[in-house]
């Protein structure tokens, strides 16, 4: 039996950093954690590093890098380092000194050395450190809690300086893809100070927030190992969302608390070392001062009723998609969304769909953290699909070997350790990704390709990332481009090829992430054509009084989603993890 956790609980440390998967509730925790302490008379900054950041939403307050006092908290005050706001400062903040007094050739190019998606990491660390590390600022707060990124994000931001620092050290050109005039070294001090911080147990706590289900603890395990490695030990553990039914006799509602019974038995052992804490699912969405107020409070009511209408019940189900998609003889399907909606399992769904219609599929992943090994279960579907994941460490190998043989006999000895040097940069990951997704949707030519994407912050730059890549590839390869990669971009902005599906809950923060998502890939020209609103409460029969304040909560977000998507379907809550081609195919039901 876990203890009820309450945040009087962490304040022995000044520094509280919440992480965990996209979707298991770290910002309603922080939020909650920060409204909590504030009200019991502690000055508290709460931080957001997440390039998909919703802390504005939560609050219902515009925010800014600079801390934003929240009228409906004395106490309180809230700050939104927005990375790719950054990065065009920082940007801006190199650049600026040299307009005027270098050629335009040189500026173009020292724009193009920062145009790379980990300069918006760098970026996004160096505010973060300057917040960190301006004493003046802090000074005025007794605890500063960061609403970090979904896992995956966290970890390379917590990792990058490691991996610049071993970058500057074995620099011995001057060169980096931070541009030659960039000064990053001066700052290296700082940032190992940073680090050190948040290894500092007595300065810092982490807190690992899981859902109680199998893939959310595996990817906090996964998550505090690697910060472990890190020397970031202080952590705690907090299972959000922990369910008890209030009648045996709801089938729905027995069945959810089984399943996260099941889970919590199957935790690893390494997990049951580290404290812990739980959290009630309540029947509300935590958007809101007062909801944030009454979240550690809460007295769960027996005489919740569900709604006369209920859209979800209006709403077909993921066979009406599939069927369309199922028309054409070919083409690319992306699932995109915050991490944490389902995308690995309605990618697959969709995979299975296509083949039991007939199609030759191939379904890959780009998420650093992925999972279709666990929802395929290491099973085939005949000769129909094929299943790859595009891993960032072997592709970054062999593009670096294949542009520095190209080049090997032409460069003279100093410019070919210049090159080498370049590649050694934490970019050429980016690049290196980047030209495999290409190849993947290359193969969309006489197959259907499904893939599943990152979470939605990591797919923006992933597609920013295709704008950029010609004036980088012509730099580093002599003009060499792939055919895969010139296609790329009208190929995704092709209709007829491309079919965007984007995956949400139906909750407050996954829907505005989608809109969101949605906004940007319209900019970029490519356009969603289907909505896919996963584990609806209301498309079951649950009579449970918790369950159906969950299911009424949905509404509004159902609402809104059936506004904003061309054509959307819904998913009903799922007793079991869904895993394998049976698992998957009962999805299309």
């Amino acid at each position: 039996m876990m203890e009820v956790f309450h945040p009087s609980k962490l304040t022995n440390t000044r520094h509280l950093f919440f992480t965990g998967k996209g979707g298991v509730g770290k910002t309603s925790i922080a939020c909650a954690t920060a409204v909590a302490l504030a009200d019991a008379g502690k000055k508290v900054l709460i931080v957001s590093t997440d390039p998909a950041s919703n802390l504005e939403d939560v609050f219902g307050v515009q925010l800014a890098n600079q801390p934003t006092a929240i009228s409906a908290v004395p106490n309180l005050s809230a700050s939104n380092l927005d990375p790719e706001q950054a990065a065009r400062d920082y940007r801006e903040k190199v650049i600026g000194p040299y307009r005027g007094k270098l050629p335009k050739a040189a500026i173009d190019n020292m724009e193009e050395q920062l145009s790379g998606a980990c300069t918006v990491e760098i970026a996004a660390f160096d505010e973060f450190t300057n917040l960190l590390s301006n004493k003046e600022l802090t000074a005025a707060f007794d605890h500063i809690i960061f609403d970090t990124a979904p896992t995956g994000h966290t970890l390379r931001l917590l990792q990058l300086p490691s991996a610049w620092s071993a970058f500057l050290e074995e620099n011995t050109t001057g060169a980096s893809c931070l541009g030659p005039l960039s000064g990053l070294g001066a700052k290296k001090e700082l940032y190992s100070l940073t680090v050190g911080a948040l290894a500092n147990s007595e300065e810092t706590s982490l807190i690992l927030v899981s859902r109680p289900d199998y893939s959310s603890l595996l990817e906090a395990e996964r998550a505090s190992v690697e910060l472990s490695e890190l020397q970031i030990n202080n952590q705690t553990l907090i299972i959000n969302g922990l369910f008890k039914p209030f009648s045996k006799n709801d089938l729905v509602a027995n069945q959810l608390e089984a399943r996260q019974q099941e889970a919590l038995t199957k935790m690893s052992t390494y997990l049951k070392s580290i404290q812990k804490f739980e959290l009630p699912l309540v029947p509300f969405n935590l958007t809101g001062i007062e909801a944030l107020r009454t979240f550690f409070i809460v007295k769960l009511k027996h005489s919740i009723t569900l709604a006369d209408h209920l859209s979800a019940k209006k709403i077909s189900g993921l066979e009406t998609m599939v069927t369309d998609l199922a028309k054409k003889n070919n083409g690319v399907v992306m699932t995109m969304g915050k991490g944490g909606v389902g995308k690995t399992t309605i990618a697959a769904a969709i995979a299975v769909g296509l083949a039991e219609q007939g199609h030759k599929v191939h379904l890959t992943t780009t998420d650093p953290a992925a999972h279709l090994d666990v929802v395929l279960n290491n099973e085939s579907y005949e000769d129909r699909i094929t299943v790859s994941r595009i891993d960032p460490k072997k592709e970054v190998a062999i593009y670096k070997e294949e542009v520095l043989n190209k080049v090997r006999t032409s460069l003279d000895e100093d410019s070919f350790a210049f090159l080498k040097e370049e590649l050694n940069s934490p970019c050429t990951e980016e690049i290196a990704v980047f030209r495999a997704f290409a190849n993947i949707v290359d193969k969309a030519e006489d197959a259907f390709v499904v893939i599943d994407t990152a979470p939605t912050g990591h797919t923006v730059l992933l597609l920013d990332a295709a704008e950029s890549y010609h004036l980088e590839v012509t730099k580093r390869s002599n003009g060499d481009i792939p055919d895969s990669v010139r296609k790329l971009l009208p190929r995704l902005r092709n209709k007829d090829l491309t079919n965007v599906v984007l995956v949400t809950l139906p909750e407050a923060t996954p829907v505005f992430e989608a809109s969101r998502l949605q906004e940007d890939l319209r900019r970029a020209e490519i356009e969603p054509q289907w909505w896919v609103i996963n584990q609806s409460f209301q498309k079951t029969e649950t009579a449970d009084p918790i369950l159906q304040g969950r299911a009424n909560s949905e509404e509004q977000w159902i609402k809104k989603v059936d506004e904003l998507a061309p054509q959307c379907v819904v998913i009903p809550w799922q007793a079991n993890e869904i895993t394998g081609i049976n698992g998957l195919r009962k999805l299309l039901l």
